[in-house]
């Protein structure tokens, strides 16, 4: 399955933005997604993620309460929604496809990637 992000841009602290990955060549439904996220120096945080049917999900400590995954296997999409935004969550984020799917709760799952998104928070 092939997977393009996008939805990056630039906001303010406390502001809101949704991401979008736009899956083809597979049924989405048939992989759990997981959102990533990397700033230049540092090692790629694994920050969410949802089971095929929607009806797991996981969360990292550091966007639990701000963030929201969800998909909607119709459309061959899946979404992340940022709210409450902080300088802090600037970085290149990445949508993903586990092709391990019993090990979705774990970043090394993700063997499908699109492209990054950039979102940048300004203080």
């Amino acid at each position: 399955v092939q997977l393009q992000a996008s939805g990056g841009g630039l906001v303010q602290t406390g502001d809101s933005l949704r991401l979008s990955c736009a899956a083809s060549g597979g049924p989405l439904s048939a992989y759990p997604m997981g959102w990533f996220r990397q700033v230049p120096g540092k090692e790629r945080e694994f920050i969410a993620a949802i089971t095929g049917t929607s009806v797991s999900s996981y969360y990292a400590d550091s966007v639990k309460g701000r963030f929201t995954i969800s998909r909607d296997n119709a459309k061959n999409t899946a979404y992340l929604q940022m709210s409450s935004l902080k300088p802090e969550d600037t970085a290149v984020y990445y949508c993903a496809a586990a092709g391990k799917r019993s090990m979705w709760k774990q970043g090394d799952a993700y063997d499908s990637w699109g492209q990054g998104t950039l979102v940048t928070v300004s203080s």
